[in-house]
């Protein structure tokens, strides 16, 4: 191989700086496994690195990555300057471009029948050796075991990190193991491989901490498109540190994340969270929350520093801790299409910070059309969920509930949702509007009716606090909600504050709330509702023997029937201030502003009705 000489490195950066020149002051920058990172990044000459192309991008550039499989993670060292001059990341199209925190491992030596051995220098990990990391931090639980950051996967999959060598060498059951041993100069992997020789199978190992993240805060406006994201040693991210997901925004605003394919990360997929600090990991309690509240109020947490995220049609699976994630750092963002599951299915450890997705300080937030199931529960909204809109997602086969509202002073709003999970929602909050969803499961409340931590609420549509307030249960509103299978508004009966319920129907088996004066009963009507899987989608099917609404008019959800919740005293509105109406059903179909139809379907019709609820044409079609 000839060696490049110096003045000709140099000459190809200046002719890589000429292609930023071009093009109005904005260039795309091609990169390829093929490329080399002294070229200029043109077509003909593209980058062999992600991270080339994201060191040489100025805003207003796009970053086109060819197919291949990239080894890497990418720092973006800045950001756009605004909203229409950001700095893009994507897949060229109709390319597979994987970006990937693993290694490939090729020598395996046999130790004994279905058990294989890696020694690996601690180089190879660079300076970061996720085989030596422990998860750990605020309200983690590791159920009286390590865990540690690294994974061994086999043809894509992960394998399950085992307690001990020991554990290892034990007859091998359905779940494949691995251990390791590291020490000042080495990395030692057991692992099961039943029936295979893994030198002749792709086997990985995690080597980096996260695959798409920067290092400093504030790199604002980037685009992330259609990547495939995988194989990341994430940390532990409660709602006290900076949040470091597979990838993340790292107390930015105003990155899209959309159409990417992202997967495996040992507990975090998207991060839309908080910047770090020497406090972070010491704030274990709700005391210690309000700190990193104070905290991150000095340290830019504004409408106009931090947020404006979107995260639309990405598909997210294989996360041990949760899907998307953001505390504080999520506020005035806009979560949609998504399909998130497979989400701490392996409960291998705890703690409370678990979920498909899981924000605290969702102001002003849209969660809506995402499809969300097989986790260990869906959406869980702790701490100071006001403005925020839960809206036209489907979850099911949750292990918990669909929604966990935890210590929140709203004003949200929950309507056209399909919660079809045993458990539907967990209400620990004030403030909420439930209106037009189907809830198919049980609603529980903090058992005590009364949850006695000091949580913040906030002027309207902004994130300076006003005060704190304790939580007693109530102030809900539910309206013109369908009840089927064991959804009931029984337990709110013994709320501490009002309830407003009207226009609900109840179906066999579930029950209204005393504060309902007319529910709409069916005592002996059974929808046999059902969701199945298909090739091209889910569909659901339930039977109504006479139609939605014929018992008596239904009155429409506004911001005028809704008026202000207690504690907050602010109003149920959009973002912008304007008023509310729940005017279009789960597909998008205009209501009857005089009689809108009871539940997420208008006008559905009688008889066995069958829908396809997944996907919608507004999601994936768009791609």
């Amino acid at each position: 191989m000839q060696l490049m000489k110096p003045h000709q490195k140099h000459l190809l950066s200046l002719a890589a700086m000429a292609v930023l020149m071009t093009c109005g002051n904005a260039a795309e920058l091609h990169v390829a496994i093929t490329g080399n990172d002294a070229s200029p990044g043109t077509p003909p000459a593209p980058l062999r690195t992600i991270q080339r192309a994201a060191d040489l991008a100025q805003p207003g550039d796009t970053v086109t990555v060819h197919a291949g499989v990239y080894r890497e993670r990418v720092n973006p060292p800045r950001g756009g300057e605004s909203d229409t001059r950001r700095i893009v990341y994507q897949a060229a199209s109709g390319e597979q471009v994987v970006i990937t925190g693993s290694e490939a491992v090729k020598k395996w030596e046999k130790v004994q029948d279905g058990v294989w051995k890696a020694t690996l220098p601690n180089t190879f990990f660079g300076n970061f050796n996720p085989f030596a990391e422990l998860i750990t931090g605020d309200w983690f639980d590791a159920k009286g075991r390590s865990h540690h950051a690294g994974a061994v996967y086999l043809n894509g999959d992960w394998l399950t990190e085992g307690v001990s060598r020991e554990e290892v060498m034990k007859p091998m059951t359905e779940t494949p193991l691995w251990f390791a041993s590291v020490d000042a100069t080495r990395t030692v992997i057991w692992a099961q491989f039943k029936g295979v020789e893994p030198n002749a199978q792709q086997v990985e190992v995690n080597v980096r901490q996260s695959v798409f993240y920067p290092e400093k805060p504030g790199m604002n406006y980037i685009t992330v498109r259609g990547f495939t994201l995988r194989n990341a040693a994430t940390p532990w991210a409660p709602p006290t540190v900076e949040q470091i997901g597979l990838i993340g925004v790292h107390w930015s605003k105003g990155w899209i994340i959309e159409y990417n394919d992202i997967a495996y990360s040992t507990c975090s997929g998207i991060t839309l969270g908080k910047y770090g600090d020497a406090k972070d990991q010491n704030s274990g309690s709700a005391k210690g929350y309000v700190t990193t509240i104070e905290r991150g109020l000095q340290n830019g947490w504004n409408k106009e520093t931090v947020g404006h995220h979107v995260v639309r049609d990405n598909h997210i699976s294989h996360c041990e801790q949760v899907g998307i994630v953001g505390s504080l750092g999520a506020a005035f963002s806009t979560i949609t299409g998504n399909t998130i599951h497979d989400i701490h299915v392996r409960q291998l450890f705890s703690g409370a910070e678990m979920a498909g997705i899981k924000f605290h300080g969702a102001i002003d937030v849209t969660i809506s059309r995402n499809h969300i199931y097989r986790t260990c529960r869906g959406m869980w909204l702790d701490w100071m969920t006001q403005g925020t809109r839960v809206s036209g997602n489907l979850c099911h086969d949750n292990a918990t509930h669909d929604l966990f509202v935890e210590v929140n002073h709203g004003p949200f709003v929950v309507d056209n949702n399909l919660f079809l999970s045993p458990k539907a929602i967990e209400d620990d909050s004030q403030g909420g509007a439930y209106a037009h969803n189907l809830i198919a499961g049980g609603i529980d409340l903090n058992p005590t009716f009364y949850d006695g931590r000091k949580t913040p609420f906030h002027k309207a549509h902004a994130t300076e606090v006003v005060a704190l307030h304790d939580n007693p249960s109530g102030d809900s509103h539910y309206d013109n909600n369908l009840f089927m299978r064991s959804g009931s508004l029984e337990k709110y009966d013994q709320a501490h504050l009002p309830m407003w319920m009207d226009g609900n129907v109840f179906f066999q088996g579930t029950k209204p709330s005393k504060h309902e004066s007319a529910p709409i009963l069916r005592p002996a009507a059974d929808p046999g509702l059902t969701l199945v899987e298909k090739s091209d989608g889910y569909y659901l099917t339930m039977t109504l023997a006479t139609a939605l609404g014929s018992e008596r008019p239904s009155q429409p959800v506004t911001s005028a029937r809704s008026g202000k919740a207690s504690i907050s005293g602010c109003a149920f509105e959009n973002p912008d201030g304007s008023p509310i109406t729940i005017g279009t059903d789960y597909f998008g179909k205009p209501r009857n502003p005089a009689n809108p139809t009871p539940g997420p379907f208008e006008a559905p019709g009688t008889g066995t009705l069958t829908m396809k609820v997944w996907p919608l044409a507004s999601t994936w079609e768009t791609k």
